[in-house]
């Protein structure tokens, strides 16, 4: 998988937190995560095939609804 595009405005990223980046995106599709600014962000989808809440208050929890 090709690694995603630096989102605009980011700094540089160091050889270890690229390595790092490229590590996480290997492991998930497309559709479970966006980048927002630096920040990576989890999809509804990813939090659905993952199955349960973490209690993080993630931005897109489907389970935050069912409390």
């Amino acid at each position: 998988m090709p690694a995603s595009p630096m989102p605009p405005n980011s700094p540089p990223l160091s050889d270890a937190a690229q390595g790092e980046r490229e590590s996480v995106e290997q492991k998930l599709a497309p559709e479970d995560f966006y980048y927002d600014g630096p920040y990576l962000v989890f999809t509804a989808a990813y939090h659905l095939k993952r199955g349960y809440c973490c209690n993080s208050d993630c931005r897109h929890c489907p389970y935050r609804d069912l409390d």
